[in-house]
């Protein structure tokens, strides 16, 4: 099978539509529409109505990855901002420093503040997760030593109340049983 037969067919199979579709609207078979090779005795699909009628614009996936928290992301654009004109305001620094140019001095000094904002851009992006992972990001691993040890407390409380009612119910029995109280 050809490369155009291939592209054809893919396009058929995926979208189910056919531009060929005859007043039957049933499925056409490839050599119908003078398709030759090995692929030409099996059957296309085909509609009859618009190609739009029935398909979606897109299909929702699950996300691989959680979204980033809102003053994360903040923060990553405004450093992704500052870093972009950082560099197109070096890039400019360098190309009046080969002119020759008078503007290049004044650049040079502004391109070296705007390096140290940019950085501080950076800094401020790995700050704000940093904080924002201590105060809402709490991840309780399985394998963590705390929690095993809340995990044994809880569970010898547990066994200590379970006796102390095992007692009492014993206490209540002894207590059913005597005629009288001496």
């Amino acid at each position: 099978m050809g490369t155009a037969e291939r592209r054809e067919t893919a396009v058929g199979e995926r979208s189910g539509w056919d531009a060929d579709a005859g007043a039957d609207g049933g499925v056409r078979d490839a050599r119908d529409r003078g398709a030759a090779g090995p692929g030409a005795g099996r059957p296309v699909p085909v509609r009859t109505e618009e190609p739009s009628a029935g398909r979606q614009l897109w299909v929702e996936e699950p996300a691989r990855r959680r979204r980033m928290p809102d003053p994360v992301r903040t923060a990553s654009v405004r450093a992704v901002l500052i870093i972009s004109l950082t560099l197109i305001q070096a890039m400019v620094a360098f190309l009046c420093t080969l002119a020759g140019s008078w503007l290049a001095f004044p650049m040079v000094l502004s391109s070296v503040v705007s390096t140290v904002v940019a950085t501080w851009g950076a800094l401020d992006v790995w700050v704000t997760r940093q904080v924002w992972n201590q105060r809402y990001g709490v991840v309780s691993v399985p394998s963590s030593t705390a929690r095993a040890l809340r995990r044994e407390r809880r569970r010898s409380r547990r066994h200590a109340r379970a006796d102390e009612r095992a007692k009492a119910r014993i206490a209540r029995r002894r207590g059913a049983r005597q005629l009288s109280h001496s």
